[in-house]
């Protein structure tokens, strides 16, 4: 049987609609809204796999027939490897609907949501978003939803629910929102340096916004909800056998959570894991695995009670304390700009590379073919946390970091009529003990100043945390890698001192409302503030000029009908110069020419020589010019490259000339006159009246 149930929000109407396609998957649910139809469906396998986490896949999948296109990939078909933005879309559903599996549900679990079709007015990531918890829904896989999610925007200072395409165009914000019935569950946006309280107010007006949706998951729930599977039950803890192992481990974990290096407390608390299972009688527990996670428990009510009861943090910092600050610039001799950011134990080296157009980044999707004028990329190699595993390229990770750091900088980026360069920026994590993403944003907004990028701003990013037990509630500026591991939220904002311009929000529990939402912010505020004092102290505006080593920029304008003289036939004149300047020359329609060369001489004779092809010739003007051909009746001359006029016999000299050849021949350079040019373009040089002028 087929059922459907629909609901408007932000004047767009959403149906879901179950019960016609793929109904041997577990749940399955096109979600459609307008001429946007996304399938998402959800299986499980029937066993668990008894891994100790829960196997849960996502994946998103754009079809480019869903908007009438054809790939532009070699073999025309969607390639393998997701897209970024198919990357980052799967990241947005995941992050809000884990946290809300129960304890003890541990079956492998694929969810895939595909775009079968595209109005490209609405971006359908949305929809897969709201289609993920309903097919978890009524599926009769365990899940603690429904989660329903809605962007947000702020056009002519008004908030505008899941905008339109033109209004994200206009929009200072562009939030992703996601929330149970009672709390916020993910954030992750930009903004354009705006207050806080902006920002706050637009996360909970989309939180009220997409109630709805949640209204309407839970009605198509009523009509073709399975029954859900039972959930083993967690295992019964041995309370003499964990009494033993905390009293065993009592001193040695006091040791462990106050070591202040992230390695020294990694290998005290392998060293306690070793001491305590030697003094166990093996008889005690069922396997080793059992003792570590009644110990690893252990250590994370330590941790959190430490943080709780005491107020004392790992590594002895106060709540709102950021960790020591260390920033050097122009570091790499040869690269436009660069930074060395350290805090803490986590380190980036981050590096500004300026090109030409021609270096912009080509994207294919839904929407089109989109090019963009700067990239962010992070790399997290494995010795950043000590640890050995292949290298495969980018993970989804990776990219997510990435994108959350481009998207923070992008605000405060000079536009492109004013400095043309493209811009990329690499991020190598060298160290990690928490919030790299962060060190990548402080270490980005270095490199480009140091770059000589007239930024609007230096821009920082600071990792908060959570630790919430019943209605005691503590939030952590600058988070440890284990103050994120064991605690409820981590919750990265980034911005200049003007406002915030990018913000992901993860939470390990249930959401949380607006107050401890408020509470994050104005502490997040206070410890990017104090980073960009730090910053300043290394560099406090954009260097005054690009680098030496940096590609020099000259733009010149031409008449657009020499345009043809500047391609040359099949292109040969412009591939020539590119050669012999070793430059990068752009043409554009209107006559604008831009070139890019890493010699400022190379550039100039470039110049120079696009001008002479260029060049127009002037009455009363002398050029100087090769003969070209002899007649009897005169001499034609080159006076510009492509442009020859002539000199007849009786312009040759002062006195009467007979042949021709008596005075010039092919191949001689000689001074010219322009006297007249007719209607028809045709020129006529004198060589007598230069020499009149010169007094010959």
């Amino acid at each position: 049987m087929i059922h459907t149930v629909t609901t408007e929000i932000g004047g767009r109407t959403i149906a879901l609609e179950t019960g016609k396609m793929a109904k041997q998957a577990s749940g399955s649910v096109m979600v459609a809204s307008g001429d946007t139809k996304v399938l998402v469906t959800v299986v499980a396998e029937s066993e668990p796999k008894n891994m100790g986490f829960l196997p849960l896949t996502i994946e998103y999948q754009e079809r480019m027939y869903a908007a009438g296109r054809i790939p532009g990939s070699y073999f025309r078909r969607e390639i393998g490897r997701p897209s970024e933005k198919e990357v980052l879309t799967c990241r947005l559903i995941d992050r809000p609907l884990r946290p809300l599996f129960p304890d003890g549900y541990d079956c492998e679990t694929q969810l895939i949501a595909t775009v079968f079709s595209a109005d490209l007015d609405f971006d359908p990531d949305i929809l897969a978003m709201n289609g993920a918890s309903a097919a978890l829904l009524i599926s009769d896989i365990p899940f603690g939803g429904p989660v329903g999610a809605a962007r947000v925007g702020y056009v002519d200072g008004q908030y505008v629910l899941n905008p339109s395409k033109k209004q994200l165009e206009r929009s200072q914000i562009n939030l992703v929102v996601a929330g149970t019935r009672t709390a916020v569950v993910m954030v992750e946006g930009r903004a354009a340096e705006l207050p806080e309280e902006v920002v706050l107010e637009a996360i909970f007006f989309a939180h009220t916004g997409l109630q709805p949706l949640i209204d309407m998951q839970l009605q198509l729930q009523q009509q073709a909800g399975k029954n859900k599977r039972p959930v083993a039950a967690a295992p019964v803890v041995n309370a003499g056998l964990q009494e033993k192992i905390e009293a065993m481990a009592a001193a040695g974990m006091e040791e462990v959570v106050t070591t202040v290096e992230k390695i020294a407390r990694a290998e005290r608390y392998s060293r306690l894991k070793e001491e305590v299972l030697t003094q166990l009688d093996p008889d005690l527990f069922e396997s080793p695995a059992q003792m570590s996670d009644l110990l690893s428990g252990y250590k994370k009510r330590v941790m959190r009670d430490r943080i709780i009861s005491k107020g004392q943090r790992l590594d002895g910092r106060s709540f709102e304390e950021v960790r020591p600050i260390s920033c050097e610039v122009g570091i790499l001799p040869r690269a436009h700009g660069s930074a060395l950011f350290t805090r803490g134990e986590t380190q980036a080296l981050v590096i500004c590379t300026l090109g030409s157009e021609r270096d912009e980044q080509h994207l294919e999707g839904l929407s089109g073919d989109v090019y963009r004028r700067f990239m962010l990329h992070y790399n997290f190699p494995p010795f950043c946390v000590g640890e050995v595993r292949p290298l495969r390229g980018p993970s989804r990770r990776d990219i997510g970091h990435g994108t959350l750091a481009r998207r923070g900088i992008e605000a405060v980026l000079p536009a492109g009529d004013t400095f043309p360069y493209t811009l990329r920026v690499v991020s190598e994590v060298l160290e990690s003990n928490g919030s790299s993403s962060m060190a990548t944003v402080c270490g980005g907004s270095l490199a480009l100043m140091d770059a000589g990028v007239p930024v609007k701003a230096p821009v920082s990013g600071v990792a908060m945390g959570l630790i919430k037990e019943g209605d005691r509630v503590v939030v952590l500026t600058d988070i440890l890698g284990d103050e994120d591991h064991l605690g409820d939220m981590d919750f990265k904002v980034v911005g200049t001192k003007a406002g915030i311009t990018g913000l992901q929000m993860d939470i390990k529990i249930e959401g949380v409302d607006r107050e401890i939402m408020s509470r994050a912010l104005g502490q997040a505020k206070t410890g990017r503030i104090h980073i960009l004092t730090k910053m300043e102290e290394a560099l406090g505006s954009p260097r005054e000029s690009v680098s030496e080593h940096a590609p020099k920029y000259v733009t010149i304008k031409i008449h657009p009908d020499k345009i043809r003289d500047i391609i040359g036939p099949g292109g040969k004149v412009i591939r020539e110069m590119t050669m012999e300047f070793d430059s990068k020359i752009d043409v554009e329609d209107d006559g604008t020419i831009k070139i890019f060369s890493n010699n400022s001489d190379m550039a100039n004779a470039l110049v120079k020589r696009i001008q002479q092809i260029t060049a127009v010739p002037e009455v009363g003007r002398i050029y100087e010019g090769e003969v070209r051909t002899i007649k009897e009746f005169g001499a034609f001359v080159q006076i510009l490259p492509g442009t020859d006029g002539m000199v007849h016999i009786s312009e040759l000299a002062n006195e009467r000339v007979k042949n021709v050849t008596d005075v010039v021949k092919e191949g001689d350079v000689i001074k010219v006159k322009v006297i007249d040019i007719d209607n028809r373009g045709r020129i006529r040089l004198s060589r007598k009246a230069v020499l009149a002028e010169e007094g010959a």
